[in-house]
């Protein structure tokens, strides 16, 4: 007390004596004074109070305090973390429902789907926890919305009455032996933004004699007319198996090849192709039409000269159609005053039937387009065809080119195989297979196909799910897949699955 009323009288400028010392003596004891010096301490202690509440909502506005950024279209989930403020209580954040966002003040969390991109200042409205009048305060943040990539990219439709035009877009479902099929072709955003058309196309299609045919191709997107020569390329081909005296044909020959006590369910590709007369060139009045595609000389254990033959036969059956699409497209280029390159396209196709000794594969592949089979138990994935991709393919070949057909390795093209049964049989384009798989390995990589199912099962960021089960609108769901957003890849999107 002696302590206090000094410094409270050298407050007052009154000068320190021995009048003071003596006054100061006799009101130590006082409890007048003693209950007024407590009525100050409590005063100085209440502002005090009121201090630290003003300076740390002070604190609290300064801090500088990040809300993540939310994408367009994208759900968004944020947690307020307090941890340094534990006396500040915030009751609302305006500015979040023009956003599409909300507040939870009780979890302290921000959430929602925000509709459109831009940038807006969040008004946090807050109050400190020890103020008896919870007097509100606002603290401001910026916080941006990113624009979805998707946005970004124009869609221009194609326009319909130029030449040879298709739609953008197109699906289909069906029947493909005793199985389903369905598939669907998207043009990429490449082709959207600048208004141009579709050149992947596609055919399915039931055969005479209980047979099948799928057929994809992906038309060049340097070649100013791509779209027709994939359309020609599988529509053609199509038909050209649409033939009750072809396929009587092929499966007699399947018979002779694959015999009741076949052990091998695959059967390798390891025919040779006799070189043909025609030089390279854009000419495909070069190519013979008379050599066939001979199989090597079997060991003396390897198959026995019926199977053989019926293996030559096989293989120079679809070779001949091959062939004819080759021509078809070539006398389109002159009909039509282009070069054969101005309709540059990929193809790749599979003929299937059901016989008493199982599922007959006949697969034929030019391009950078898979053909996949999965195995009834989704243990096993097989390619069936071969790609050309990498150091073995020398880049990407089309059906167009004349040199596909005098090339020695033109037999490893062909695949005849055979199965009890089959869960899928996939066939898509290099708008699917690059963003997907990546790298040739990944395609016989059965996680890497775990993935895939998983992902078309709706495993994605879009959550879009193709529904083999409940397949009644399942040729949108899968045009609806195919939407899926992968930096750097924009081409046009082709998936065929036979299921």
């Amino acid at each position: 007390m002696e302590e206090f009323l000094k410094v409270l009288i050298a407050e007052f400028g009154i000068t320190q004596s021995k009048a003071t010392d003596k006054a100061i003596e006799k009101l130590v004891d006082s409890n007048k004074i003693k209950a007024l010096s407590d009525q100050i301490t409590e005063v100085k202690q209440q502002i005090i109070n009121l201090f630290v509440i003003s300076k740390e909502k002070e604190e609290f506005k300064e801090r500088h305090f990040i809300i993540e950024n939310a994408n367009a279209k994208k759900d968004y989930n944020f947690q307020l973390n307090l941890e340094d403020f534990p006396n500040i209580a915030i009751t609302e954040i305006r500015n979040l429902d023009s956003l599409g966002l909300e507040f939870d003040p009780k979890e302290g969390r921000i959430f929602g789907k925000p509709v459109i991109a831009g940038s807006t200042d969040l008004h946090i409205v807050f109050f400190h926890k020890q103020d008896e009048n919870l007097a509100e305060d606002i603290k401001v943040v910026p916080f941006i919305i990113n624009s979805d990539p998707k946005d970004l990219w124009k869609n221009i439709a194609s326009d319909p009455d130029s030449k040879w035009a298709k739609p953008d877009d197109v699906a289909e479902k069906g029947t493909f032996l005793d199985k389903k099929y369905v598939v669907a072709s998207r043009r990429g955003r490449s082709h959207a933004h600048e208004g141009k058309f579709r050149d992947d196309h596609f055919c399915v299609k039931s055969l005479p004699q209980g047979w099948a045919i799928a057929a994809v191709a992906d038309g060049a997107g340097s070649a100013s007319y791509a779209r027709e020569g994939s359309k020609i390329a599988t529509e053609f081909l199509c038909e050209q198996f649409n033939n009750e005296e072809l396929m009587v044909s092929l499966d007699g020959l399947l018979r002779n090849y694959f015999s009741p006590t076949e052990n091998s369910l695959e059967i390798t590709q390891e025919t040779e192709v006799e070189n043909l007369d025609g030089e390279n060139s854009d000419d495909a009045n070069s190519i013979s039409e008379t050599e066939n595609i001979e199989p090597r000389e079997p060991e003396p254990s390897e198959k026995p000269s019926l199977e053989k033959s019926a293996k030559s036969g096989i293989v120079n059956t679809l070779y001949k159609e091959v062939l004819n699409v080759h021509k078809k497209l070539n006398e389109t280029a002159q009909e039509n005053s282009l070069t054969l390159k101005d309709l540059n396209t990929t193809l790749i196709f599979t003929l299937v039937k059901k016989f008493e000794f199982g599922y007959a594969v006949l697969s034929f592949g030019v391009g950078d387009c898979p053909i996949n089979i999965i195995s009834a138990d989704n243990q096993n994935v097989e390619l069936l065809n071969m790609m050309d991709v990498g150091d073995f393919g020398g880049g990407t070949r089309f059906i167009t080119m004349p040199e596909i057909f005098s090339n020695p390795n033109m037999g490893a093209r062909f695949s005849i195989n055979k199965y009890d049964d089959f869960s899928k049989l996939v066939l898509m384009t290099d708008g699917i297979y690059d963003p997907k798989f990546v790298t040739e390995n990944k395609l016989e990589d059965l996680n890497a196909w775990n993935i895939f199912l998983e992902d078309l099962d709706g495993k994605n960021e879009d959550l879009a799910k193709v529904d083999f089960k409940n397949d009644e609108d399942i040729e949108n769901q899968l045009l609806k897949w195919m939407d899926f957003w992968n930096k750097g890849n924009h081409d046009d999107r082709t998936l065929a699955i036979i299921y």
